[in-house]
């Protein structure tokens, strides 16, 4: 695993209520969450970077108000019109 250093303000912490080891994991699960919904990553490969099973993504995904699913209701139905 690769580690990463980040200069962050020491306010970012206060202001999210969240110690520095806290605040590294939010940090994560928040980049995960946002390449998923950007659709650069998949949903297992979100899971990993965020360090979590994939359920539990998924209930992160509604904390940030983000579908787990990638399609949208026009591919749904052009998929299933295409089905039959």
């Amino acid at each position: 695993m690769t580690q990463l250093t980040l200069d962050m303000p020491e306010e970012a912490f206060a202001a999210l209520r969240k110690d520095p080891k806290e605040f590294a994991r939010e940090l994560c699960i928040a980049a995960a969450v946002k390449w998923y919904e950007l659709e650069m990553v998949s949903q297992g490969r979100a899971a990993e970077i965020a360090g979590l099973t994939r359920a539990e993504f998924i209930t992160a995904l509604g904390r940030y108000r983000v579908s787990p699913f990638q399609y949208t209701a026009e591919e749904v139905m052009a998929e299933l019109a295409h089905a039959d």
